[in-house]
């Protein structure tokens, strides 16, 4: 009796979140990205919005939680929807893997981490824009991955809002076929037991370069898009990479959850030239894009100044070369 107990409590408190979510969709404020777009989906090569209609998310991306926890607040996520006008925030869940990785992620403060994850979901959903929930690794860790992913979708799984990005950056040691394929497998069925329809995004060889060898063989689920990174001032992910997108793009969806406009170590000067080489690049592919990053860490990457407010705002005194660079591009899209 107790367990039948249990399972009904556990049914009709499902059964709840599954009438809010609903409820708070059909409430999101008139437009929004969400009540523009609503639930995302896969449509041959192209992430295409409820109208069928092929889709380009912008937006930002927030550092490693472990390192720049201040950020992941309401106040932080309102200044980004409502002044900078992304269309996409991207919580970056650190995880803990030793040496590759800095200290004190989800591995080792899973509930912290956690309930950063969802201030920022919750934020997002408040402002109608989407979310991608992002397990911030270099390495595989299928488990603690499945076990994050499945409480995010059994809390979340009902809003259109949602996006999983299910590996940051695999290391150059995993290959496609041997390592991060299975991971992705095993994690994304975790998801699809609980949430059926929200879009996945599945990173890729080489610190998510490699989107042309996963292009060439694709996973097995439905809503699922590939993970590209880029950082402008890079010669390799230049015209080399600019390749390989274009080769992948003619057969699966792409998404960038994460660009910069500096060099690959997230420093040195914005280069120009290849950053707006890239954004024609992605908007005439329809390529979704995420600018790293809402940090105010002594470096070219940063979007803020070193002390920059966590309560939001983010005046133009507190924002750097990147990040004026990043904000009147976000705000001229919606002037288009």
């Amino acid at each position: 009796m107790r367990s039948g107990a249990m399972s009904i409590r556990y049914f009709v408190s499902a059964l709840a979140a599954g009438f809010l979510a609903l409820w708070a969709h059909a409430a999101t404020a008139q437009g929004t990205p969400v009540s523009e777009h609503g639930q995302l989906a896969v449509s041959g090569n192209h992430i295409v919005d409820e109208h069928g209609a092929p889709v380009t998310l912008r937006g930002m991306s927030l550092f490693w939680s472990q390192w720049m926890p201040q950020y992941y607040n309401k106040a932080t996520i309102d200044t980004l929807a409502s002044d900078w006008k992304v269309d996409v925030v991207r919580a970056a869940i650190g995880v803990d893997t030793g040496s590759d990785e800095p200290a004190g992620g989800i591995l080792q403060n899973y509930e912290a981490e956690r309930d950063r994850a969802f201030a920022v979901i919750d934020a997002a959903i408040d402002d109608g824009i989407y979310v991608v929930v992002d397990w911030h690794a270099h390495q595989p860790h299928p488990e603690e991955a499945i076990r994050f992913f499945k409480e995010v979708a059994h809390r979340y799984g009902a809003y259109p809002n949602i996006i999983y990005e299910t590996w940051n950056e695999p290391l150059p040691k995993y290959s496609w076929a041997g390592d991060i394929k299975p991971y992705h497998q095993r994690v994304i069925s975790a998801i699809r037991s609980i949430d059926k329809r929200n879009l996945i995004v599945a990173g890729t060889p080489v610190y998510s370069q490699g989107v042309d060898i996963a292009a060439a063989d694709p996973l097995d689920f439905s809503n699922v898009a590939y993970v590209l990174h880029y950082y402008a001032d890079e010669p390799a992910h230049q015209q080399p990479l600019m390749d390989k997108a274009e080769k992948a793009a003619r057969t699966v969806p792409i998404f960038v959850s994460e660009q910069g406009f500096v060099a690959a170590t997230g420093d040195g000067s914005i280069n120009q030239e290849w950053s707006q080489k890239w954004w024609d690049f992605m908007n005439a592919h329809n390529i979704s894009h995420l600018n790293w990053s809402v940090a105010d860490k002594r470096e070219g990457a940063s979007a803020l100044r070193p002390g920059a407010d966590p309560k939001g705002g983010f005046s133009r005194k507190e924002r750097t070369a990147s990040g004026e660079k990043v904000y009147q591009y976000l705000r001229a899209q919606k002037t288009q």
